[in-house]
């Protein structure tokens, strides 16, 4: 491998770690910044439903 070939791996795997650092960097602070946001408002009648309770489910189906 001469001198130039070795410059252009350098460069290229420089450039690479750099786009995979920032990718990262920004993947995080979005989910950071997800986490920040207030929760949305539970609805009144929904307050004493907790997280794993069947609800009753009514699906109106026309008859032809």
């Amino acid at each position: 491998m001469n001198d130039v070939t070795i410059f252009i791996f350098g460069i290229l795997f420089a450039a690479t770690a750099s786009a995979t650092f920032a990718f990262m960097w920004k993947s995080m602070s979005i989910v950071q910044d997800e986490l920040k946001k207030p929760r949305r408002p539970v609805h009144p009648e929904m307050r004493e439903v907790q997280d794993g309770d069947e609800l009753l489910v009514f699906k109106a189906k026309d008859d032809d």
